[in-house]
């Protein structure tokens, strides 16, 4: 590395990647927090699989409708505020879905939890994708990578929580101050408008010509479905964790419910493995090389495990699907942030766009082939999405990220 290439990580910068990994680590816990209760959930409201699969996706669709504001959100707002805020608002509304008494509440929330978290996902992306730009190296796995712990001890949390014997209400309340005050410490963190990491969104936002139609370019289009579609594909493994795995635990293994939620903790504690070396094995051997790896890993890990059910294979096949993915929806979003064309913003909105609907359709097709066959047939989707991951890698870049990302330097704000 040349002179010219070196880059200087000041301590404002090492600050920002402190606060947007709190971020990611706080997204990560919170809805993983609930998933242990999921069983109660289902059994308090009454729901077959189907009915719980049909309100849970309310959470998608709400991130489906509305999720294509976020870029505009994003532009207005700037990504640190827009990012906290949302994240604040969520933690309130999932102790609200919780407690929910009955479905049509439930999905409701399910439904304004999916819209905030569509902005919450687009902003902190966004945000640490500025800071990466700004470091001159990849760090987006490793962003991710806190997300997957987040998941994993939010997980753990839930469990803990049913082993105290804490009521729903009392456990998600507990759980929602905790994030809150994570999302305030972030905000503090994070790169805000004085660093410019915001003045080419706001710019633009302000500068385009009102009657001015904003079009995609067709080249850019293209790469942006393919784009999508492998973040659909990697987001399958994550979605089936979340939604099924603590009912499939407690319902077709015989699990106590307070052990039912380790599924989810197993995959996501690859996940966050995975995600943690990301970057240097993305960086040696490039996105698709290591999709396709994962996504063999994937198909092949929880096929065996679904095809021989025990619990120590279960809990290995989630494993190897959270190790196979890890790299997957990163490699997506950080390629959409470089496709030429298009305002800022607008291809991490997509492709956060298009990756909400596996969670739309995953949870109810699931929950329709659980109730015809048996929820084990119904998980056959993971491995699937495995081999989905590995024929569509090759729309990922071969190159390393920072060859397209050229070094920046920023000085500490004062």
């Amino acid at each position: 590395m040349t002179a010219a290439e070196r880059v200087i990580e000041t301590p404002r910068l090492r600050r920002a990647r402190i606060g947007v990994s709190m971020l990611f680590l706080a997204n990560g816990a919170m809805l993983a927090n609930i998933v242990p209760r999921l069983p109660e959930i289902k059994a308090n409201l009454d729901l077959s699989y189907t009915g719980f699969g049909v309100a849970w996706a309310f959470g998608a669709f709400g991130g489906i409708t509305l999720g294509l504001l976020s870029g505009t959100m994003l532009r207005r707002f700037g990504s640190a505020r827009l990012a906290t805020l949302t994240l604040a608002i969520q933690a309130l509304v999932i102790w609200g879905a919780g407690v929910s008494p009955v479905v049509g509440l439930f999905a409701v929330l399910l439904f304004v939890n999916g819209a905030l978290d569509a902005n919450t996902d687009v902003a902190q992306n966004a945000q640490g994708m500025g800071v990466q730009r700004r470091m001159g190296r990849s760090i987006i796995n490793g962003l991710h990578a806190m997300w997957s712990l987040g998941a994993a001890l939010g997980g753990l949390l839930g469990g803990a929580a049913i082993a105290l014997n804490l009521s729903i209400g009392v456990h998600l309340g507990l759980s929602s101050v905790l994030f809150l005050g994570m999302a305030v410490v972030a905000r503090i963190l994070m790169l805000g408008p004085d660093t410019g990491i915001d003045r080419e969104e706001m710019e633009l936002a302000h500068d385009e010509a009102p009657r001015r139609r904003f079009r995609i370019p067709r080249a850019a289009a293209i790469i942006l479905v393919m784009l999508g579609l492998i973040a659909i594909a990697g987001a399958v493994a994550e979605d089936a964790a979340i939604t099924w795995s603590s009912i499939y635990m407690a319902d077709d293994l015989g699990v106590d419910e307070k052990l039912a939620g380790y599924a989810l903790v197993s995959l996501m504690a690859l996940h966050f493995v995975g995600r943690l070396i990301g970057d240097t094995v993305v960086d040696r051997w490039g996105n698709r090389t290591v999709a396709r790896a994962g996504g063999t890993l994937t198909a092949v890990g929880m096929g065996i495990a679904l095809a021989w059910p025990t619990v120590p294979g279960t809990l290995i096949g989630f494993a190897a699907a959270g190790l196979g993915v890890a790299t997957t929806i990163p490699a997506a979003f950080a390629a959409s942030d470089d496709v030429p064309g298009l305002k800022p913003g607008t291809g991490i909105t997509m492709v956060s766009w298009a990756l909400r609907l596996s969670f739309l359709a995953g949870p109810p097709v699931v929950g329709a082939i659980a109730d015809a066959t048996s929820l084990r047939v119904g998980l056959l989707l993971v491995p699937v999405a495995g081999m989905a991951v590995v024929l569509l890698a090759g729309s990922l870049s071969g190159r390393r990220p920072h060859d397209d990302n050229p070094p920046a330097i920023i000085t500490p704000a004062h």
